[in-house]
């Protein structure tokens, strides 16, 4: 992408038209972390929380123009000689156009601008969103005539391409997908959702952003999935039928227990009972049982933190300091790990007074702020024109 210049920007900005605008929200997973890439279930939903994009075609130029109100960074770029950029979120970007393109499909000029509401590093997935809402405004924008699942699918493919992230596809399913109120059951194998109304009663999903992004998390999540991957390899040999650690039971890998190193097995002994939990959380919330949907929470976090290791002492930290507080159902990391958000189902009329004592605990033990951002469940990617 080339270098920006403030007079291509003020252009950019100056007297802008839009021909459509498209909002694309961040995600929160319930339960049913590392089970995506692993064909697993996952329980998550989009936020009322977003991202905005403002589109217009450029028939007067053959670059295409991006502005980020946001982050105050400007780019602009040929859409048919792309090329990696040092700047990350111009590869999600360019990633994007050059799935669509693959598809057949030319990408003329056009200009963009961009507005987020989601805090990056939070692991709410703003990547996710950002991919989404991107490729959602250039299939209206240029009549490209794909459907929401090939959205959803172009975008992983620019993430695990372009990126070069291996990320499953429950980030950007959730985020073109999900319905208002709802928890979204994925089966990520078959791409079957089943859409759960979202009744937590009195209570709401509070997210605490450690804001720590240790340089493990981008690194440590694809080798996480090198290691499923090559656990499955192992368990192959004497169980030719299993394609994935969605496939695996615990007899099979008992009986493969001897071939694979400690960490092949914790990581295969973890994906198996966090399929277990999505499945059984799943009915929790469905017979309104907070308080077992609360426990697998838990059980979560520390399948996580032990068996995949993936957690980091902050958020251990936070998921600590809500045990035994009774106005509080539930918490576990949420995302990749290494950093990010908790997620914390709580009484909403104790959010306040709760938020005030952990971030002062929290600033004791770390010295860092801690923000504290409450959720609903909500509607997927949105186009107005």
């Amino acid at each position: 992408m080339k270098k920006e210049s403030s007079q291509d920007k003020n252009q950019l900005l100056k007297n802008f038209n839009q021909e459509l605008s498209v909002s694309s929200p961040g995600r929160i997973n319930l339960i049913g972390e590392h089970t995506d890439y692993n064909e697993g279930f996952v329980l998550p939903t989009a936020i009322d929380k977003k991202i905005h994009f403002q589109f217009r075609k450029n028939s007067n130029s053959e670059k295409c123009r991006i502005y980020s109100k946001t982050y105050k960074t400007y780019a602009e770029f040929d859409p048919q000689n792309l090329s990696k950029s040092e700047d990350s979120w111009k590869n999600y970007i360019s990633g994007v156009i050059h799935e669509i393109q693959k598809k057949g499909n030319k990408i003329e000029a056009f200009d963009c601008i961009i507005n987020s509401e989601l805090p990056v590093g939070a692991g709410i997935s703003s990547s996710a969103a950002l991919e989404c809402g991107l490729a959602t405004g250039l299939n209206e924008l240029f009549d490209l005539g794909l459907s929401q699942l090939e959205l959803v699918q172009l975008s992983q493919a620019a993430e695990n391409n372009f990126v070069g992230s291996n990320c499953g596809i429950m980030d950007q399913y959730a985020s073109v997908m999900s319905k208002k109120d709802h928890l979204i059951l994925l089966d990520c194998r078959s791409l079957e959702a089943e859409f759960i109304p979202a009744d937590f009663k009195n209570c709401k999903i509070l997210l605490l952003n450690t804001n720590v992004n240790h340089n493990l998390a981008e690194g440590e999540y694809n080798t996480r999935r090198r290691e499923c991957e090559e656990a499955v390899k192992i368990i192959q040999k004497g169980h030719p039928e299993v394609t994935s650690l969605r496939d695996v039971n615990y007899e099979i890998l008992k009986a493969s227990e001897n071939e694979l190193s400690e960490s092949h097995y914790m990581r295969s002994l973890y994906v198996l009972k966090e399929n277990e939990r999505v499945l059984k959380a799943t009915e929790a919330i469905k017979s309104g049982n907070l308080k077992e949907f609360g426990k697998l929470m838990y059980q979560s976090h520390e399948g996580l933190q032990h068996n995949y290791e993936v957690s980091c002492p902050e958020l251990d930290f936070l998921v600590e300091h809500t045990r035994n507080k009774p106005f509080i159902f539930g918490a576990r990391m949420m995302g990749g790990g290494f950093g990010g958000c908790t997620i914390n189902l709580i009484e909403a009329d104790a959010i306040s007074e709760y938020t005030k004592e952990v971030s002062e605990a929290y600033k004791r033990k770390f010295n860092i702020d801690l923000d504290a951002i409450t959720v609903s469940p909500s509607e997927g990617t949105t186009i107005t024109k």
